[in-house]
């Protein structure tokens, strides 16, 4: 059986950026980058809607040791696409993906210290070994979105069309739409439909907290004409981490005066006539959502062009032409998109076995946000819920390289984080309160009161922890159970 010292699984922004961090940091690794679909880039290949973007800045969504230097900050879905696949083609990261491999299952045998992974090839089962498993599959359902049923929805004369799943031959020109959704998917597509369609309206329940800076980052843009691009985008990438820290922590100290200042910036988009307490004043505090970030205030524009409007209020059911609220409007719609929210899932449902033992992941905690109770030599990557995803994903892949270091240096083959106390009381693994996070928390391991089990929505205090912490920190243990078989050699593939 094939055999590779890590094996990765997924080829998007984290699987990419995990394999150039183990050609750098652990050149001396066999690896192998397992991709369920066709293609690089995950999220960003796989959402082909109008106005696909980013919903931070690049300067802190790309990767560390990559420097940025698009004129936007806010970028299209296409230019990041194209961001990850010359990242893949530079460090010969491509060079290492297998397409069409979709991992089911992964089982641990301490006495040969590996796992034993369950894939399809293009539907074919087969097994790999490895000795140290990287989940990069994101946190969601690649094969299905959130999607409520409605009443009436048969009856309906066009088409309702979900985001993770565009037609490409979708004609909205001169068409009424209705997107259902107030996140930051409805935010991107609301806009960039109204340019083509008769009118655009975005129907949502409740309010979003709404957000407007440039898509262009003119500190970014000048400082890149004086210093070399590396350290220009080290500033930057800093600069705007901290600003964003700022924010955060003015948020959770003092959410009304945050919530003013958000309001009366959109106020102030929008004129002293427009009912920004109905539409865009949340019922929450700053923060305890993700922000939505609209680029260049192209919302804003938009409704203020008279091509976009907002309704707040609740679906009673759809007819023939449209929806019908509960408070009695009728929406006319030729199409109707379901930008409704994502169905949230660990580890792309993958079934773990340790010795034997199924591992329900959700009944255990998880340690520093990334590896889990019990299981050894399996990190998983989880970006963070208020800054960019990248930042984490960083930070996991370096640690990841230090955990195996450090196991070549002492002469162990097993990295497991033990829970000493059983009494530890457990909380939510992500502490908000959007829709898609609390449908799913049941699904994903809890946190504890207390470092390491605490995930911290911190890039600073983890970069500390990550990078510079101790290994052996009383709760990670390293071992060599047994003797371990001599692996077979890597194959041609993952080879540089």
């Amino acid at each position: 059986m094939e055999h590779v010292d890590v094996l990765i699984v997924g080829a998007g922004l984290s699987g990419i950026g995990a394999g150039v961090h183990l050609n750098r940091r652990s050149p001396d690794r066999s690896y192998a980058i397992f991709e369920s679909r066709e293609a690089i880039g995950g999220t960003w290949d796989l959402f082909r809607y109008p106005g696909i973007r980013s919903d931070s800045d690049m300067y802190t969504l790309g990767y560390a040791f990559r420097p940025w230097t698009e004129a936007k900050a806010i970028a299209d879905g296409p230019s990041i696409l194209k961001y990850v696949n010359e990242t893949a083609k530079d460090h010969g990261v491509d060079r290492r993906i297998r397409y069409r491999h979709k991992v089911v299952a992964a089982s641990w045998d301490s006495a040969a210290s590996r796992w034993t992974v369950d894939y399809e090839d293009q539907g074919t089962p087969r097994q790999i070994t490895c000795s140290f498993l990287m989940m990069c599959t994101g946190y969601y359902n690649y094969a299905r979105g959130y999607r409520p049923h409605w009443d009436g929805e048969e009856t309906f004369a066009g088409p309702i069309v979900e985001p993770q799943f565009w037609p490409e031959d979708l004609d909205y020109t001169g068409k009424k739409v209705v997107v259902i959704g107030s996140g930051a998917t409805a935010m991107t597509i609301v806009p960039a439909m109204s340019d083509k369609a008769a009118h655009v309206t975005m129907l949502q329940r409740s309010p979003t907290y709404v957000v407007s800076r440039p898509a262009e980052d003119a500190f970014a843009n000048s400082l890149r004409k004086w210093l070399p691009p590396m350290l220009a985008y080290a500033v930057t990438r800093w600069r705007n981490v901290l600003l964003q820290l700022f924010f955060f922590r003015m948020a959770r100290r003092k959410p009304a005066a945050v919530k003013k200042q958000i309001i009366d910036m959109v106020r102030a988009e929008l004129g002293p006539d427009y009912p920004v307490d109905r539409d865009f004043t949340p019922a929450y505090n700053p923060w305890d959502q993700r922000l939505c970030l609209v680029p260049d205030a192209d919302l804003f524009k938009a409704i203020k062009a008279g091509r976009t409007s907002v309704v707040t209020d609740h679906i009673a059911r759809f007819t023939p032409k449209g929806i019908e609220t509960k408070g009695g409007q009728l929406l006319e719609a030729d199409i109707v998109v379901a930008a409704t929210g994502l169905d949230l899932q660990l580890l792309s449902g993958l079934q773990v076995t340790v010795d034997g033992r199924p591992v329900k992941l959700s009944d255990g905690f998880s340690y520093k946000g990334m590896m889990y109770d019990g299981v050894p030599n399996l990190a998983s990557v989880f970006g963070y819920t208020n800054a960019s995803w990248t930042l984490k994903a960083d930070l996991t892949a370096e640690y990841v390289c230090r955990l195996l270091n450090h196991m070549t240096k002492t002469g162990t083959t097993e990295c497991r984080p033990v829970n000493a106390e059983p009494d530890m009381a457990p909380s939510p693994w992500l502490d908000f309160s959007s829709g898609y996070v609390t449908r799913a928390m049941d699904r994903f391991p809890k946190q504890g009161a207390k470092a390491p089990w605490r995930v911290h929505q911190n890039y600073a205090l983890d970069l500390l922890a990550f990078r510079y912490g101790r290994l052996e920190d009383g709760v990670m243990t390293f071992s060599r159970p047994h003797a371990v078989a001599a692996p077979q050699p890597a194959p041609a593939l993952a080879a540089e």
